[in-house]
């Protein structure tokens, strides 16, 4: 009888609780999916989210493997797959799969769909030396890229794609990034290169001079006062809140002018105060953002094969994730942590 192929995995036992390093079985490639031998992971911040249980699937995968910025090579290719094999550099993103029959996934706004699977939410994630990919929703990559570069590409670079795409900035426009983690770094970066002038916002000095060497025109240091300091200005066509938090609420309200577009990224679940009548005065527009979907993937990926899209980043090992994960949560992290397999 043969045994079952093991690996190592980092596993959410209980909300809060450090993750276990355990041998668990290895995936296969199902009908219509890839077996990826991982090169890397990164941590998001939405890894938190579900880590504390903030974020709860309706049914919790087995094993219960966080992760949603891989990046490897395809060990295996499942039944009816094609454009695909062995050896092949791949991404793993957010999106597992989606319903593909709503409007949102006919519209080509599959991020919105409300039957959607992410990897480390509803199904194992990249936190293990093995995934399994859906292969119509795994990412292309060019066979020599950097993997501890390009995972975090994976959610938070498509993310801030998707956001700026969202918030409609042309060139000559002026955009302001709410928090300069890695979401607002690579927005900083991907709005400077299309000719957007670009306010960075953040508390931490460090973080802001990231921002300017990547591209923003002008820095700001968040603080109870930086609304009255954007106030009157009202010279923003956009706004991105990246920060997990509604303090910044009142100052991107001062720094949007009329008809501008505000756009939440960030998750944060706390309510803000909205007077209707300075929409009516104004034409200010609200909307939010979901990761990316599968077209702008492939566009954030050519973009950071032509010029890679740069955040400090951390290399560690699979048994630090719990490490990662507590910074995360506290603010304390300096960049992208990336695990190397």
């Amino acid at each position: 009888m043969t045994s079952m192929p093991m690996m190592r995995a980092a596993v959410l036992a209980g909300y809060g609780e450090p993750l276990q390093i355990r041998q668990v079985p290895q995936p296969v490639a199902g009908r219509g999916q890839l077996l990826v031998r991982l090169k890397a992971c990164g941590i998001c911040h939405s890894d938190v989210h579900i880590w504390k249980g903030d974020v709860l699937p309706p049914h919790a995968p087995e094993p219960f493997i966080l992760g949603h910025e891989g990046v490897g090579v395809v060990e295996a290719v499942g039944e009816g797959v094609e454009g695909w094999a062995a050896g092949d550099t791949v991404g793993v993103p957010w999106l597992h799969d989606t319903c593909l029959r709503c409007d949102e996934c006919s519209d080509g706004h599959e991020a919105f769909c409300q039957h959607q699977r992410a990897h480390g939410l509803n199904v194992p994630g990249g936190f293990a030396d093995y995934v399994a990919v859906d292969a119509a929703f795994a990412v292309a990559l060019p066979a020599d890229v950097d993997p501890l570069a390009t995972a975090p590409v994976m959610c938070a670079g498509v993310t801030a794609y998707g956001a700026i795409r969202r918030a409609g900035v042309v060139p000559g426009e002026h955009l302001a990034v709410f928090g300069c983690g890695g979401l607002g770094l690579y927005a900083v970066q991907i709005a400077a290169r299309m000719g957007v002038h670009v306010l960075a916002v953040d508390r931490d000095p460090a973080k802001l001079e990231h921002a300017r060497s990547y591209g923003a025109a002008e820095v700001m240091t968040a603080g109870p006062d930086l609304d009255r300091h954007l106030a009157g200005g009202a010279r923003y066509h956009a706004a991105i809140n990246f920060a997990p938090t509604p303090a910044t609420w009142a100052a991107i309200v001062a720094s949007i002018r009329p008809r501008g577009r505000i756009v939440a990224a960030a998750l944060v679940s706390e309510p803000v105060p909205l007077v209707q009548e300075w929409l009516t005065a104004t034409g200010v527009t609200i909307t939010g953002t979901s990761v990316g979907t599968r077209q702008e993937m492939r566009e954030v990926v050519a973009m950071h094969a032509r010029q890679p899209l740069l955040n400090p980043i951390e290399e560690i090992d699979l048994a630090r994730a719990t490490e990662a994960l507590e910074a995360l949560a506290s603010g304390q992290a300096k960049g992208r942590y990336v695990i190397r397999y």
